[in-house]
């Protein structure tokens, strides 16, 4: 085998794993387009890489991608930026291949936005450590490898993530959620109803008494907007669905709400022409809404925007105007 037709061959074997990467980088950075630039800086790693040396490709690149991502956690931006109070993980459309394996509970559940904003109280290794084991499957070994660590150090770190991760997580978690789509979808429609018309009565009996809501603000505050009372997050929703010119205003034209997933959750999207201009993504628990996420900042929604456009034929409008 010549050079060239041997670059095009370790080429095709880094792009049959470039999905798997993309979705282990996006688990670990919450970002896609963060993941996006650290799987393009795994494949220039890999073409400078004496690629005949490489025994299983698959287990040095996952070893090159999460290093990178760890890296980029400890760096003093990506600290400032999360520790500022006003990071929020970017949202993905239903069938984006970033979300990744999606057979197990664990699986879906490691990528739900709930989890991804859960996982910013662990350190950078707990959170590989994290995802690796429940998104991916790897064993002890494997990741102590891929970590430099000890069998016994991936262990731990495990068990406090879990812990960490559980103490905070509220409800039942993915398997509540996810049991039954159908009436997901009824919940966030009578929730989105309700909203609308003004009835605060029902919204509240919607919500989990524990339920909380966060909001990035649509970018416009430092920190992030936190609601933790059923009756606070009945009085936002209707002041954030509840048709008014103000609302008009702040989107410059009139946005239409459509039902949809995003990372594996019920959600809203506001679309105006076929841009999402906001996402309100919903984690329910027996019945009720036992969370709230809304993010609006353009920088978030990029990747949204581009796969909402490649939709065929969405969904009738949840409401066509304010």
């Amino acid at each position: 085998m010549d050079s060239a037709a041997a670059d095009r061959f370790d080429t095709s074997r880094f792009e049959a794993s470039r999905n798997r990467l993309a979705s282990l980088a996006y688990r670990l950075l919450g970002s896609a387009a963060d993941a996006e630039d650290a799987v393009q800086d795994a494949f220039l790693h890999w073409q400078s890489a004496d690629r005949q040396r490489i025994k299983v490709p698959e287990a040095w690149l996952t070893k090159v991608v999460t290093n990178l991502c760890l890296d980029r956690l400890r760096s003093a931006q990506a600290r400032r930026e999360r520790t500022a109070g006003a990071w929020l993980p970017e949202p993905l459309l239903e069938g984006d291949p970033m979300l990744g394996p999606a057979d197990t509970a664990e699986q879906r559940e490691s990528v739900s936005l709930a989890v991804l904003t859960l996982m910013e109280r662990l350190s950078p290794v707990e959170r590989a450590v994290y995802v690796l084991r429940e998104a991916f499957s790897y064993g002890h070994a494997e990741i102590a490898a891929i970590l430099d660590t000890t069998e016994s150090a991936s262990q731990q770190h495990l068990h406090r993530a879990r812990r960490r991760i559980s103490d905070t997580r509220r409800g039942g978690g993915e398997a509540g959620r996810a049991a039954d789509r159908a009436s997901a979808r009824g919940i966030v429609e009578e929730f989105f109803a309700a909203a609308s018309s003004g009835r605060t009565e029902r919204l509240v009996a919607l919500l989990t008494d524990d339920a909380t809501a966060t909001s990035d603000g649509a970018g416009l505050t430092r920190t992030l907007l936190r609601y933790d009372t059923p009756q606070r997050i009945a009085a936002i929703a209707q002041a954030g669905f509840k048709p008014a010119s103000a609302q008009r205003r702040f989107a410059g034209e009139t946005p239409a709400a459509h039902y949809a997933l995003v990372n594996g959750a019920p959600a809203i999207l506001f679309v105006i022409g076929d841009e999402v201009i906001g996402t309100v993504t919903f984690d329910i628990t027996g019945g009720r809404i036992a969370a709230v996420v809304g993010v609006a900042a353009p920088a978030r929604l990029g990747r949204i925007t581009e796969a909402w456009r490649r939709y065929d034929e969405p969904d009738t409008p949840l409401v066509h105007q304010w």
